[in-house]
Formats: structure tokens, C-alpha cells, sequence
């Protein structure tokens, strides 16, 4: 039995390209469409998903790199919020806890979408693991075994699951301009917090996509060559701190300079991947999700990954992504003063999390909200996994913290609330409620 269960939600379900291809096809067959414009839309949906996660693997690939020439270089030491790892120790204890939690945080969305008028179906299974993964490991560890602790991971993780892409979506609306897409990545805290500063600080200010340039530097109005003008520096100075003999175990032979030169472009080649796969999806996946929405769950929206908002303002992606990391590392050195731990900058979460945060800012306050309120984005999203740390560690968990800000707030919730250490879960909880409805206050439900 375990065996079946394990096929079906993790080898087959768990594979996010057929969970998404299959979403499609069954849209167009609710809309009863022909054969030959069901197996084009279910092909072409899985093909569109494919080339994003194509993408996306280019430029983790190429993050991997400089997020260790980064740490090497410039000698850092202290926590890496690597969710993965926590996975790994957490799915070798306890993996059909893991994956029966999943199940049910799927099927508690459809339930809410369904009765309530909150319609939103997450479809990042990746974003629905870590939140299986973070309730099953916070449970368990506090006491909760069996059909108890699979139903309250479940439960918890399903209402997120719906709550999440609720509070983003006032805002998506306004950068898309449209209603027929949500937000389904669990930072979506960090991309309030980095709205609601926004709003406060950038009034007036202009938006990153309407930079005018000399016309010595009109080149630049072009996103990727933009974009390689900022990462050949990013990746270059730490090289030249690594030095040649760390980058040997990299570069296969090939000169330091010119490997660090030659990854830069690997990252700019992987976004333009990545947006290709964005808009083929995009194409394919909301005209037969309303399929889906005319017949089971009415009036639905898909929540799909971050990335989906990266064509809608490339600049402030950019600029998203710089900000984050100048706040991380900004809280790297000035969180540990106060006793907290080291949190090194994880540059896989600051791209794609401060990158959808800064098109956030931009939306809500220009340029301004973009860069100052990245730099609070990179802050707080280095300060919740410090203060995840002492909980963890208390489950034996060393030297790894969890990244995603509403992952993070989901254990830091639940393990407190286990630990009867209310007025912190009250507080947490208030101040989320401030933060979001300070950044969407006037645009509407």
C-alpha cells in the first residue's frame, strides 16, 4: 500500500509537469473540445512547463556556482537556508507522512475553493512539499503521530494553500492587469512586506521598466543585455576573491575568469528560457483552466510559481534581486549583534524570491519601492530563518534553516503554538494581518 501511495502522489502526481498537463487536458475536456485541440493543449501545456523548469535549472545552476565562489571568497561562515536538505532527513523518517500530508493539503484546497469564495488552486507542487514537509517535521516533533499528524499538517497547509494566492491577489492584479492568474509560492509574507514598504516610501516615484537612457546606453532598454551588464561584475568579483585554485574544482581546465565570464551568460540564457516556458504555459494553461472553473471549482484561478510574474517588469526583477541581496547580507552581519544566528545569503532565494518581491515594490511604489523595499525584503527574509533556528535545533536539525517565508511562518506558528507560547503565535499572526492589509488597502478584493 505504501508502495502505491508513494507512486501515485510522488512519481506521478509529484512530477509538477504532469500535475499541470494533466490540470489542462481535463479543462478541455470539461469544455468539450476536440480530441486533436485536447491533446495540442495538454502537449503544448506540458511542453510551456518544461521549458520554465528548463530555465529555471540553468540559472540554479548557474546561482549554485556563485553562491559558492560568494562564500568561499569572501569567507563566510553560519547557516544556509537550505530546504532540500531539511527535506531529505525529514522524507527518510518520515516519507509517507510526508506524502499523505500532501495529499490532503491538495485536496483541502479543492474543498475551500469549492464552498468558499476563495478560488484559488495552488499548483506549485514543489511550494506544497516544503509546507508538507514543515507542518509533518513541527508535528511530529512535538508529539503528533498518525492520522493526527497527517490531518494537522494537512489541514494547516491546505488553508495556506488557499490564503496565500487570496492576499497576494490584489496586487498581482495590478501587475498583470488581469484577474485570470494568482500568486502560488509560499514567500508571499516577504512580498508583502516588501508592498506594504513600498506604499509607504514610494509615492510618485517612477517604475524600473521606465528607465530612459542616453543613446550611447539605449542597448541597455533591451532586458537581457541589461541584465549581463549587472551579472558579469556579480559574478567576476567574487571570482577574482575565490581565486583560480577553489575555481579549478569547477571550471574543468578552462581559465577562472573566462568560467565565472561564461556562467554570467549561462544566467542571462536561463531567464530567457524561463520566460519563453513563462508565456507558452501562460498561453495554454488559462484557457483550459477555465474548464476547470465552469465546472468543478467555479470561477477558479490557477496559483502558479513566482516566475510567472518575471515578463510582466524584468527591470524590477533585477533590482528586486540586488536589493534582497544587499538586505541579506546587510543581516548577515548586524542579526548576530543582537544573538541571533549567521544567515549567509542564499542567492537561489534572493533571485527568485526577491525577484518576484521587487515587481511587487515596483507595482505598489516605483523605483523606490523596488530598491529600498528590497533591501527590507532581503532583512526579513534573513531574519525569520534565524528565528526558526533555536526550534529546529531543539528538533535536532544543525546548521540548515528553511527559506520560504510562509514555510517558515507556518513552524514558527505551529511549533510555538505546540510549545503553548501563545502571545508569540498572536503577535506573529497580528502582524501579518497589519502588513497585509497595509499593502492592499484600496485596490480592492
Amino acid at each position: 500500500m505504501d508502495a502505491i501511495i508513494h507512486f501515485i502522489v510522488k512519481d506521478f502526481l509529484g512530477q509538477a509537469s504532469i500535475l499541470i498537463a494533466l490540470i489542462a487536458m481535463l479543462g478541455l475536456i470539461l469544455q468539450k473540445k476536440s480530441v486533436g485541440k485536447i491533446v495540442e493543449g495538454t502537449f503544448k501545456t506540458l511542453m510551456g512547463f518544461l521549458i520554465m523548469m528548463a530555465g529555471i535549472n540553468i540559472i540554479v545552476a548557474a546561482l549554485t556556482f556563485l553562491n559558492d565562489i560568494f562564500t568561499s571568497g569572501f569567507g563566510m561562515q553560519g547557516y544556509i537556508t537550505d530546504v532540500a536538505a531539511i527535506a531529505g532527513v525529514a522524507n527518510r523518517e518520515l516519507g509517507s507522512e510526508v506524502a499523505l500530508t500532501l495529499l490532503v493539503i491538495f485536496a483541502v484546497n479543492i474543498i475551500i475553493a469549492r464552498i468558499t469564495p476563495f478560488k484559488y488552486i495552488f499548483l506549485t507542487g514543489q511550494a506544497l512539499l516544503w509546507m508538507a514537509t514543515i507542518g509533518t517535521v513541527i508535528g511530529y516533533k512535538s508529539g503528533l503521530t498518525g492520522a493526527s499528524l497527517i490531518l494537522t499538517g494537512g489541514i494547516f497547509g491546505g488553508i495556506m494553500a488557499v490564503l496565500m494566492p487570496a492576499i497576494a491577489q490584489p496586487i498581482v492584479r495590478k501587475i498583470t492587469d488581469s484577474d485570470d492568474v494568482a500568486l502560488g509560492h509560499f514567500c508571499t509574507i516577504g512580498y508583502l512586506v516588501q508592498a506594504a514598504v513600498a506604499r509607504a516610501i514610494g509615492k510618485n516615484s517612477r517604475s524600473t521598466e521606465d528607465l530612459v537612457l542616453p543613446d550611447n546606453f539605449k542597448f541597455l532598454q533591451d532586458t537581457y543585455l541589461s541584465m549581463a551588464v549587472i551579472m558579469v561584475p556579480m559574478y567576476i568579483i567574487p571570482a577574482i576573491f575565490a581565486g583560480p585554485e577553489y575555481i579549478s574544482q569547477f571550471s574543468n581546465g578552462t581559465n577562472y575568469i573566462m568560467f565565472s565570464f561564461m556562467q554570467s551568460m549561462q544566467f542571462v540564457a536561463g531567464v530567457f528560457v524561463l520566460y519563453s516556458g513563462v508565456r507558452l504555459l501562460l498561453n495554454e494553461l488559462v484557457p483550459a483552466f477555465r474548464g476547470i472553473a465552469m465546472r468543478l471549482v467555479p470561477n477558479a484561478k490557477p496559483a502558479l510559481d513566482c516566475p510567472v510574474l518575471f515578463p510582466y517588469a524584468p527591470n524590477a526583477v533585477i533590482v528586486g534581486f540586488l536589493a534582497t541581496t544587499v538586505g541579506s547580507i546587510i543581516g548577515m552581519i548586524v542579526f548576530p549583534l543582537f544573538g541571533l544566528a549567521m544567515i549567509l545569503p542564499g542567492l537561489l532565494t534572493n533571485f527568485f524570491a526577491g525577484g518576484a518581491a521587487g515587481v511587487f515594490g515596483n507595482a505598489m511604489g516605483g523605483r523606490k519601492g523596488a530598491i529600498i523595499g528590497g533591501v527590507v525584503h532581503g532583512l526579513f527574509i534573513t531574519l525569520l530563518p534565524a528565528m526558526l533556528i533555536p526550534l529546529l535545533e531543539t528538533f535536532g536539525f544543525k546548521g540548515v534553516t528553511f527559506s520560504d517565508s510562509d514555510v517558515i511562518g507556518t513552524g514558527l506558528v505551529l511549533g510555538h503554538a505546540f510549545q503553548n507560547d501563545w502571545p508569540f503565535v498572536i503577535g506573529f499572526i497580528a502582524f501579518v494581518v497589519f502588513i497585509v492589509w497595509f499593502a492592499n488597502r484600496k485596490l480592492g478584493k
